[in-house]
């Protein structure tokens, strides 16, 4: 069932039990639709064959749709009898959600509530079955669904090229230059189109074994790996961490041991991340009661770059949930820019696209309001709707990426070029 927020209050039953330790999580996820909360190994998927009890939809974009989420989140979980024998992160009532990137977005915001859930943390695996009152449980599955046949995407420039990129940066630089922002984050696409019938779930593990620190997800057709924490709540502490400032990894130990010391003393990237932090200490403090950010950020290594990164941590002074807080920190300066509103007016009027959930809040939250929640990086949208191949039958399905680096004085148009060709790395090869 998809509805509106506004119509949806159903009583709900909840039941998590312990099960069997679980080889491979995405074995019992949906092929087609997966629905996806991974990292290190942990997490857990919605199990294919079953259709949500419920489902928070919120057409098109608007400044409150975060909040709107919130409060039909905290309406339909009031109104659930939970029985969770596993207290741990990710059990109970849980839903996954992704929302728009921008308040003008026509891309809707959608939280999804599984019929059936396993997932693993800890050493300790379990199973989640929900349903509406007047229904009975559903039968747990006893076994995964194998793996589809490999599939590849082909995918090219798509409105903004990188010579149009390029331009778009220098752009930015005349809006920095005339004082109008201090920092703008512009992003390019690459579109493409896989076969209908594909396997999604072999893109999620590719990426999830490719890049095991990262948030891989999987809602609605989102699907990527994520680096960037946006928030996380856990019984009343919050913490989250600020990605901003990249380099390519070296092509050789001492050329990585470069890479990395260059970028933590680059004045241009400390700048970039310096936004980043305040944007999101400046959202979280009148949240809380003690908030605290590491002084120096450090540098994080993925597969193929580092990061500057920054960790923050504090106590809520209020009963605020993870939906909550989502909507007041997005868009943080690391994906929108400084000042925000006036970042965003510069992304819409050189970016020709809608970033539609790229860059926008992903993740799951329970019952108590706790959760996870990632920014949408290193991802693709695949559509539902099938398009002509080359054969001339509607056998593809389109898929759109997207891939964005911090302008900031000082950016240089073909550096900036060269980051978003790092960035697009994890899902172009994952998509090979």
């Amino acid at each position: 069932m998809r509805s509106s927020d506004s119509q949806l209050s159903p009583r709900l039953l909840v039941e998590t039990r312990p099960a069997d330790h679980i080889d491979d999580l995405l074995e019992y996820a949906d092929p087609r639709e997966p629905l996806v909360w991974l990292r290190r190994g942990e997490g857990f998927v919605a199990v294919g064959g079953f259709a949500p009890v419920a489902v928070i939809h919120i057409p098109g974009g608007g400044s409150d749709r975060a909040a709107r989420m919130a409060s039909a989140w905290r309406e339909l979980s009031a109104n659930a009898a939970v029985d969770d024998t596993v207290q741990l992160p990710g059990t109970g009532l849980v839903a996954f959600a992704a929302l728009a990137f921008d308040d003008r977005s026509a891309s809707s915001s959608i939280l999804f509530v599984p019929s059936v859930i396993v997932g693993q943390r800890g050493g300790r695996s379990w199973i989640t079955r929900i349903s509406r009152a007047e229904h009975e449980l559903p039968i747990v599955p006893t076994k995964p669904l194998g793996y589809g046949p490999h599939w590849s995407a082909t995918v090219g420039p798509g409105a903004l090229d990188p010579s149009g990129y390029q331009q778009a940066v220098r752009g930015g630089l005349d809006a920095i230059a005339s004082g109008e922002v201090s920092k703008v984050v512009l992003a390019r696409d690459l579109v493409g189109t896989i076969p209908v019938g594909a396997d999604l779930r072999r893109l999620a593990r590719a990426l999830s074994t490719g890049y095991p620190d990262c948030w891989t997800f999987a809602v609605d057709g989102l699907i990527g790996a994520s680096p960037e924490t946006l928030v996380t709540v856990s019984k009343g502490t919050v913490t989250a961490r600020v990605l901003a400032g990249t380099t390519p990894r070296g092509a050789d130990a001492d050329a990585d041991a470069e890479a990395s010391a260059a970028l933590a003393t680059s004045p241009k990237d400390q700048d970039e991340h310096l936004f980043a932090v305040q944007s999101v200490l400046k959202s979280l403090r009148p949240h809380t009661r003690s908030l605290a950010a590491s002084e120096q950020p450090f540098t994080l290594r993925l597969p193929n770059l580092w990061h500057l990164a920054t960790d923050v941590e504090g106590e809520l002074s209020e009963d605020a949930s993870g939906l909550d807080l989502v909507a007041v920190l997005h868009p943080t300066a690391a994906v929108a820019g400084t000042p925000t509103n006036v970042a965003l007016e510069v992304i819409r009027r050189l970016e020709p696209f809608d970033r539609g959930r790229y860059a926008g809040p992903v993740g799951w939250i329970d019952g108590d309001g706790d959760g996870e929640w990632a920014i949408a990086l290193r991802c693709a949208q695949f559509e539902p709707e099938p398009v002509a191949g080359a054969s001339g039958a509607l056998d593809r399905l389109p898929v759109t990426a997207h891939a964005g680096a911090g302008i900031v004085a000082g950016s240089d148009p073909e550096s900036e070029l060269i980051e978003t060709r790092v960035k697009f790395r994890p899902i172009v090869d994952a998509l090979a």
